[in-house]
């Protein structure tokens, strides 16, 4: 892409003044890159924004902190578009240069989603590190290159501005060992071989919210269900990761937008030893041509496309899914033993009304009664007057989090 093309395709967004310091996050999803730019000192949100919909049609878009959209921009059908996403993290780099002028880069925080036995904290990024968390990509083969890609092209555009790696699993650290091991032989869990969970970093933020709402119920046994085309449910007592629905990689507990979520094994044995499947065919399988796509008969990945279709094969993938997250909230509830509070985050849960209220009507025998005006107009209290559960609508924000830990880690302030 040409920079004459790139830099027609959004509108210029307001002049930055000079000499600003910011810190720049980057979360690279399976689909989409986020980024936002925070203030120094303070860190006040300056901007934030993502490309989604990468691999099919993807789209642009910045907001101010007060969420007014600077910049749109939905690439059409035939017309030049990142092509992955390295190509989209260049992209992203380049508009912040052109369009936020005057703005110093004081360091750049990363999310990476997989830790693996090593790293729990966040981190400074060196060879060292780098090496490591290569190391780890067979262990989370859909976000782990995508993560890498953020890191070296921060790298390629700021130079020695320290970089932090912020990780999904570390918020899971120090789970039980029920909840940490699986019934395979002990050198294999020495070898890493066991649960990490993921989506800690918006679990984390959760918890620090829910304390800031109701410190009393954010000390009790939460459920928070994170549900986006990457979908989980983490058990939380005392704002703690107890349990999580996603084990040694992203593809455990509920199905998602292309990913299969809890299968038996015994399914991948037949798919190797009866079909011959090769391991990359079995990979691309259950990573990219499962979950909601695959039950919709291919139809999409996207919760909104389908609850617009209504074709049976939509519904059913609908349904599947609302069960599964039932399924797992009951399995979590016998882990906290009992439920006070179920939080509902994520692209699906902040904004399906329909899943959320499908999925609550099914969890009367554990106290939790909706109401529906509440559901409807999108209000962050879901429940009913004395229902015995509270249920809440909290939008996540894994930027802060990383923004957070990557000041400290930096040592930008105090």
């Amino acid at each position: 892409m040409s920079e004459a093309a790139l830099f027609r395709a959004v509108p210029v967004g307001p002049a930055a003044g000079a000499g600003t310091e910011v810190l720049l996050t980057l979360n690279a999803g399976s689909s989409s890159i986020k980024f936002a730019l925070f203030e120094l000192p303070g860190l006040a949100l300056r901007l934030s924004g993502e490309i989604d919909g990468l691999g099919a049609q993807a789209g642009f878009q910045v907001r101010d902190a007060d969420g007014g959209v600077l910049a749109r921009h939905r690439w059409h059908s035939g017309v030049e578009q990142p092509a992955d996403h390295r190509d989209a993290l260049t992209w992203t780099i380049a508009w912040l240069a052109e369009h936020q002028r005057g703005l110093r880069v004081a360091a750049v925080g990363h999310r990476v989603v997989h830790g693996g036995p090593d790293f729990g904290e966040p981190v400074l990024i060196d060879e060292a590190v780098l090496a490591q968390l290569q190391a780890l990509v067979p262990l989370a083969r859909l976000h782990q290159p995508h993560n890498l890609a953020g890191i070296a092209a921060a790298r390629a555009s700021f130079g020695d501005v320290p970089q932090v790696a912020c990780f999904d699993t570390g918020f899971h650290r120090g789970l039980g060992f029920n909840e940490d091991a699986f019934a395979l032989p002990r050198n294999f869990h020495a070898e890493g071989v066991r649960r990490y969970g993921f989506h800690g970093l918006s679990y984390e933020f959760i918890a620090g919210r829910l304390r800031a709402l109701d410190p009393g119920e954010a000390l009790g046994r939460v459920v928070v269900a994170h549900l986006g085309n990457g979908a989980s449910l983490c058990g939380l007592r005392q704002g703690r990761s107890v349990a999580a629905t996603m084990g040694f990689s992203v593809l455990d507990g509920l199905p998602m937008g292309t990913r299969c979520g809890r299968i038996d094994p015994g399914v991948l044995l037949y798919l190797m030893e009866q079909r011959q499947m090769p391991v990359a065919d079995l990979s691309q399988l259950l990573y990219q041509q499962s979950g909601l796509k695959a039950l919709s008969g291919g139809l999409s990945n996207d919760m909104r496309t389908l609850e617009a279709a209504g074709t049976p094969e939509a519904e059913q993938a609908i349904g599947y899914f609302v069960a599964a997250v039932r399924r797992e909230i009951g399995m979590l509830a016998a882990t906290l033993q009992g439920l006070d509070a179920l939080v509902f985050t994520g692209g699906i849960g902040e904004n399906s009304q329909r899943v959320r209220r499908e999925v609550m009507q099914g969890l009367g025998w554990l106290g939790v009664a909706m109401d529906e005006g509440r559901n409807t107009a999108q209000d962050q209290l879901l429940s009913a007057a004395g229902s015995r559960v509270l249920c809440l609508r909290i939008a996540t924000d894994e930027e802060s989090t990383i923004a957070r830990h990557t000041a400290r880690v930096a040592a930008l302030q105090a």
